[in-house]
């Protein structure tokens, strides 16, 4: 078990730098789009109320009052949350190729350690998930602050104040990443766990096989989405499920995939990944 939770914090470790970087974007970006969007909603209104001669309350009626979802729908808010995004996705190739193709080929010293190679395999995928964890931490704490730097500088009269939850909800990008229930936030992750290690496996086809292995990750991957959609696709075909039922289904069939995806990447990293 230490030598796992040390190769968990090696690999957190290694992405540190840029992980503390995507970090400080999202905090820059995030309270300069409160301020800079902030500013040019007062100045629009303003400028609106004084051309049409409207007082503060016709304005309203016209025009609607402020809120925080001018803010999150805007570029400075959901851009480093994208870009944050797309780099954990890039690191899940990283986070394997970096070992081949740095400059000491590390993977051979890492797969001669005296440990499990599974546990090299769920290091990599542990520390990839509580990155993932720790942005959205991020993201929950901040996100109040925000809100509240909102609120201080739009006028009372302008304002509709709205609280954090209805925010994330009102948000598609927020409602996705910041579940509003334990069973959604289970759902949400389960699919990122079950998409990260389905992709782990087609990585472990690849070094395993080479060319061949792109083929034959590319047709697991394949294969995992129609089985994983099965039940869906079936709805479309007129074969109706309640929705208890396709959740089940559904449910059954990722947890499934996981635990195969698991097992068939690690068996391929233990006898057909060689040094």
């Amino acid at each position: 078990m230490m030598r796992y939770i040390k190769l968990v914090n090696f690999e957190i470790n290694r992405f540190s730098k840029i992980y503390l970087s995507l970090l400080l974007i999202t905090l820059v970006s995030q309270f300069a789009g409160v301020i800079i969007v902030t500013k040019s909603l007062l100045n629009d209104a303003r400028d609106i109320m004084k051309e049409e001669r409207l007082s503060e309350a016709a304005y309203i009626t016209n025009y609607g009052s402020l809120d925080f979802n001018h803010i999150s729908n805007s570029l400075l808010f959901v851009g480093p949350i994208a870009l944050s995004a797309v780099a954990l996705i890039f690191y899940i190739f990283l986070i394997w190729y970096r070992d081949w193709f740095g400059k000491n080929t590390f993977i051979y010293r890492l797969l001669m350690l005296p440990t499990s190679r599974l546990s090299i395999y769920l290091s990599k995928a542990t520390a990839i998930f509580l990155m993932v964890l720790g942005m959205i931490a991020f993201q929950i704490i901040i996100l109040p602050m925000e809100n509240a730097l909102f609120n201080s500088n739009v006028p009372e009269a302008l304002l509709n104040e709205m609280s954090i939850s209805t925010i994330t909800i009102a948000n598609p990008i927020l409602s996705l990443i910041i579940p509003s229930t334990f069973t959604q936030f289970l759902i949400s992750y389960g699919i990122g766990l079950m998409i990260m290690s389905i992709l782990f496996t087609a990585i472990m086809f690849e070094r395993s096989f080479r060319i061949k292995g792109i083929i034959m990750g590319l047709l697991y991957c394949g294969i995992a989405a129609v089985l994983f959609l099965a039940p869906v696709l079936m709805e479309i075909g007129n074969f109706y499920f309640y929705p208890n039922e396709l959740f089940g289904l559904m449910l059954a069939i990722g947890i499934i995939l996981t635990g195969l995806s698991v097992w068939l990447g690690a068996w391929l990293l233990k006898n057909r990944v060689t040094v």
